[in-house]
């Protein structure tokens, strides 16, 4: 199964993931630890995480390491540009709605 960005960020452990990553690479079991759900729970995440990009793991040693790709959220940013853009245009022809509808009843007075 294939999976994309949006189904990554859906789960808010895998949100929290990026986010630890962001900044650092750190080990899988390091990963782990900073989170109260078992390893292999761990595991299933930055696999799906991996799958779709987000993370990318390198091998060091005997260790695995995580390492966030931020890049991917790309997808996400253009995504949410495209519905702020829309909204912002729904909320400024509001605003000009109800300041024309103010105008008008300010005259009747």
């Amino acid at each position: 199964m294939r999976r994309d960005v949006f189904q990554a960020i859906a789960d808010p452990t895998r949100r929290d993931i990026i986010h630890l990553l962001a900044n650092q690479s750190l080990s899988l079991n390091m990963v782990a630890d900073h989170f109260d759900i078992s390893r292999p729970a761990i595991s299933k995440h930055v696999k799906i995480l991996t799958e779709c990009g987000l993370i990318i793991i390198q091998q060091q040693g005997r260790e695995r390491y995580c390492k966030a790709n931020l890049r991917q959220l790309k997808q996400v940013s253009e995504w949410v540009e495209h519905y702020r853009k829309f909204w912002d245009r729904k909320l400024d022809a509001l605003e000009a709605f109800l300041e024309e509808d103010n105008h008008k009843k300010k005259k009747k007075k």
